[in-house]
């Protein structure tokens, strides 16, 4: 499993998408997310601006990424 490192207390999943490489823009991280192909802990999410914590994590394209905080 990959992990992100955030420095503050939570990163939006659309800017995790792109830190974490599995997208390559803001437009794209939308597109997918509305589509239904991104799931955060084990369950679809279709909010681009979902707030993710250390601990959680997010999947899309069959790599699974876990957040984790500085």
């Amino acid at each position: 499993m990959e992990k992100i490192t955030i420095r503050d207390d939570f990163i939006k999943l659309g800017q995790a998408l792109k830190l974490a490489g599995l997208v390559e823009s803001g437009v794209m991280a939308k597109e997918v997310i509305l589509d239904g192909l991104v799931k955060v802990n084990g369950n679809v999410e279709i909010q681009r601006g979902k707030k993710l914590y250390p601990g959680d994590v997010f999947s899309f394209d069959g790599e699974d990424v876990e957040v984790t905080k500085l």
